[in-house]
């Protein structure tokens, strides 16, 4: 059975289990701090952050983990070894769910791509 796709962030987060919807909860409110400006909505059936019609970061919830997109090049070449821990592929970072939410680092790399997006 497919699971239906939410209409809001809202809908999207208050569907997980609460455990998951405690980090994505605290994840929504580091991005919404770090890119005040950003629209919140829903796209590809997950949350997502725009600035000026683009996109600055989606955000997806999974059994084991939540992961952040894109991890672009530019993301890759900021930050990093500090993403090593997390499973960069593909564009995508993987955070463990029974591991504290680097909030810090989440923050910078929100802030990093609204900037980027800001400059084209």
């Amino acid at each position: 059975m497919a699971r239906a796709v939410a209409k809001s962030v809202d809908e999207y987060i208050a569907a997980l289990p609460e455990a998951t919807r405690a980090v994505l909860e605290r994840v929504r409110r580091i991005v919404g701090r770090a890119v005040p400006a950003a629209e919140e909505t829903i796209s590809y059936g997950i949350p997502t952050y725009k600035l000026h019609g683009r996109v600055v970061l989606h955000l997806a919830a999974w059994k084991r983990h939540y992961s952040l997109y894109p991890a672009n090049a530019r993301v890759l070449a900021a930050f990093g070894d500090e993403l090593t821990p997390y499973l960069v592929e593909k564009s995508t970072l993987r955070f463990a769910l029974a591991e504290p939410v680097p909030a810090k680092l989440i923050e910078r790399i929100a802030t990093f791509r609204a900037k980027e997006v800001a400059e084209r």
